[in-house]
């Protein structure tokens, strides 16, 4: 009768800190095939599959982190996570709801996409960072790669937007990126960082912008100007200043007014800016989704308003 293999089970526990372990990883470690597939059994067994040739040492869902460790388990020492999940461990908050995990391969791997797995093989491997014990791609490489997998273009607005404004990384790093990559599904993600390289910096000043280009009609507007004082001091930077005229169009958000010091804060402003001349015309993201037709009459009523009034002046 065959004699029982001893394993170390000790051993075995230390090197899946996470309850994770590659099966070639268990075999090395002196487990037999027959206990590995003993315990994966379908009907009662403790261990299970996540994904082909990886085990986890418990049942039950995988953890968010978990999940990426299993990833990066499964596709091999030289992957790294990139797209929205590396968005969300690099600090972003506006990253939508995804189940995937996307990573990033040389291109000669043979690892294969599987349940939550999605793996891109790449002949341009981006520079790495470990975030919470995962590696994963860098920023501008991860927002690229999640945001040409999205369909909605407010969407793209928001994730990109988001990296801007807090300074996480500069358009023209975005810009850069885009062009060395491949041009596929990047449709969306072109039309938003010309927006950003206009200015824009928020989804509905992209919807504002949008409005006001259909606008033939209309001024040029400057997007996220800076006004000055006429001693050369900082007045304010706003959301559209047009062209000609001191007539300023600004976004007013419940989400950003929400609370009293902010919406305090906001009409200070608004005072030093007609204190200095210029009429701020405020629109809202509901009446720019919901009643554009509405936003083009006041801006037109504030453009024709402003004119008779130099008009009289002159």
């Amino acid at each position: 009768m065959p004699r029982r293999a001893r394993v170390d089970w000790d051993a075995v526990s230390a090197a899946a800190p996470d309850g994770l372990i590659l099966v070639r990883d268990l075999r090395a470690l002196g487990v037999p095939p027959s206990t590995i597939a003993f315990r994966c059994r379908k009907a009662g067994g403790p261990w299970w599959h996540p994904l082909l040739g990886l085990v986890a040492l418990a049942r039950g869902a995988l953890t968010v982190h978990q999940r990426l460790v299993a990833a990066l388990l499964a596709a091999g020492d030289d992957a790294l996570v990139t797209g929205l999940a590396a968005c969300r461990l690099h600090g972003l908050e506006r990253v939508p709801d995804h189940e995937e995990v996307h990573v990033l391969v040389e291109h000669g791997n043979r690892r294969r996409s599987e349940g939550f797995l999605v793996v891109e093989r790449t002949t341009r491997m981006p520079t790495s960072r470990v975030l919470d014990g995962i590696r994963c791609a860098s920023l501008p490489r991860a927002l690229l790669d999640g945001a040409r997998r999205l369909v909605r273009i407010d969407e793209v607005r928001a994730l990109l937007c988001e990296a801007v404004q807090r300074r996480m990384v500069a358009v023209p790093a975005l810009r850069a990126e885009i062009e060395k990559g491949s041009c596929r599904g990047t449709a969306l993600v072109r039309t938003v960082i010309a927006e950003l390289e206009d200015g824009i910096r928020s989804a509905a000043e992209a919807w504002l912008r949008e409005l006001v280009l259909g606008m033939d009609d209309f001024p040029t507007v400057h997007w996220n100007a800076e006004l000055r004082r006429a001693d050369g001091s900082r007045l304010a930077t706003v959301d559209g200043l047009v062209d000609g005229v001191p007539l300023v169009i600004e976004v007013h958000s419940f989400a950003h007014h929400a609370d009293l010091e902010t919406y305090d804060a906001t009409m200070r402003r608004q005072g030093e800016l007609t204190a200095a001349g210029y009429v701020v015309v405020p629109v809202t993201p509901k009446e720019l989704r919901e009643d554009p037709d509405g936003v083009r009459r006041k801006l037109r009523a504030a453009l024709e308003e402003l004119r008779a009034l130099r008009s009289s002046a002159a």
